[in-house]
């Protein structure tokens, strides 16, 4: 993560990514799309695609930031994290992330233009534009964030593909448990009848040191009702995370030692009874080394969402340097 520092109010920062990945099946879900549909330019290199193995390469974020007294500009590759879910993000219209991906390190950047201001201590109005090759389809949000007592709130609008949008979020504390909810509301701009809600609410908890559980529902009123009303096509090029309506994910966190720790999760999909259960295993083996192993085993009927995933095992290790 290279960054060149220019005084004290501006920098130039950079984040690039290579994954090798092995398959001995279809490979409608192990590939990636060359951009995705929030990237401008095509910064994706793919030096090997055979049969089985696909290496890839690629610049996740570049960006220029500048600081002002007031707040501060981004522009370029970037990250921008809306959204107060731990597992599902309904109000993240720029980074989305499928809670199948097991490769991705970090939420994909988006070709933005970011303009943060300052209203108060806990106070801010956060300005995006993303640009598109048509300029009728440009997207642009706003989002409006305070705090209320022990909650952090946040209200959003915006015109994104050509669909008019708004919502909110909030997390804060439920006596000793944490709480989060988000939600969204998506009309076509030319025709409201055409339009849906998405929205979860999520519950997460500290038993210990070392134990830590959540448990988040998502309501997905994009997704179909029926098999034959899924869009494999889009899941498999990033434009849809999900294809149902109603899912469910738990997962427990246990620190076994100081440098060692463990998880187990589930994700299920309610409507068709698919889903997967995912363990992963780290060890944090220097300051600056932390080694990771898991594998995801998927179930479910032929043609049910996660009926098409392969059982998967990964390896990952991370350098900070």
């Amino acid at each position: 993560r290279p960054t060149a520092y220019f005084g004290k109010n501006a920098r130039l920062a950079m984040e690039y990514e290579i994954s090798g990945l092995y398959h001995q099946q279809n490979q409608l879900f192990t590939t990636s799309p060359e951009k995705t549909t929030r990237q401008f330019f095509d910064w994706r290199w793919q030096p090997v695609n055979d049969e089985n193995v696909t290496i890839s390469h690629f610049i996740d974020r570049l960006y220029w930031r500048q600081d002002f007294g007031f707040g501060n500009l981004t522009v370029g590759r970037q990250r921008v994290a809306w959204g107060s879910g731990r597992i599902w993000n309904p109000t993240d219209l720029f980074n989305p992330i499928n809670p199948a991906a097991f490769d991705k390190i970090e939420k994909d950047g988006a070709d933005l233009l970011t303009a943060q201001i300052y209203l108060g201590n806990f106070t801010d109005l956060t300005v995006v534009h993303n640009p598109q090759k048509l300029l009728r389809k440009n997207n642009a949000a706003a989002k409006f964030r305070t705090n209320y007592q022990t909650y952090d709130i946040s209200i959003l609008g915006g015109y994104f593909d050509e669909r008019i949008i708004f919502g909110g979020d909030f997390a804060g504390n439920l006596f000793t448990a944490g709480l989060r909810g988000e939600w969204i509301f998506s009309a076509q701009n030319d025709d409201f009848s055409n339009h849906f809600v998405k929205y979860i609410v999520g519950v997460d908890y500290q038993f210990s040191r070392r134990i830590y559980s959540l448990i988040e529902y998502q309501f997905n009123g994009e997704g179909a009702t029926s098999f034959a009303g899924y869009d494999f096509t889009s899941l498999a090029d990033g434009r849809l995370i999900n294809l149902s309506r109603n899912y469910l994910f738990s997962q427990t966190m246990i620190q076994l030692h100081d440098l060692v720790s463990s998880g187990i999760g589930w994700n299920g999909n309610l409507n068709d009874g698919s889903g997967f259960f995912a363990l992963t295993m780290s060890y944090n083996y220097r300051p600056n080394l932390d080694l990771q192993c898991g594998g995801q085993l998927y179930y479910g009927q032929t043609f049910s969402e996660y009926g098409f995933y392969p059982t998967t095992l990964f390896g990952r290790v991370s350098w900070y340097f």
